[in-house]
């Protein structure tokens, strides 16, 4: 059986993109999309990490890819991949959005950026 502790299957995602990356006119690598209350942040190898950030914030435990073609879910709670219901549409970005995206914010240096990020470089 599917455990849906922290997820609201009724609630859509809150855009295309993250959330707080669009508010400061930044880019991400990956989605991610809150499967409680919808909020589409970036991954933890973009340099806001914002869905973990609003994980912990928020204590919304679970989220889904938001990516394309991708619909698994991980738990915070548990460090986990988990199971869950399919979420209200869309399942993901635009086909046609880049990734890292948005396509005109991202630099041409991006792989570099995010390996200094991530301390590899």
């Amino acid at each position: 059986m599917t455990d849906t502790t922290g997820i609201d299957p009724s609630r859509p995602p809150s855009g295309e993109g993250c959330l707080d990356c669009e508010s400061a006119q930044g880019w991400w690598f990956h989605l991610r999309r809150c499967a409680q209350c919808g909020h589409v942040g970036c991954c933890d190898d973009s340099l806001g990490a914002h869905a973990t950030a609003h994980a912990h914030e928020s204590g919304h435990p679970v989220v889904q890819s938001f990516e394309p073609g991708e619909d698994w879910f991980y738990s915070y709670a548990t460090n986990t991949m988990v199971t869950g219901p399919e979420l209200a549409p869309p399942q993901s970005h635009p086909v046609d959005q880049t990734a890292p995206g948005p396509r005109d914010r991202v630099p041409d240096d991006w792989q570099e950026i995010l390996i200094r990020h991530r301390g590899n470089g």
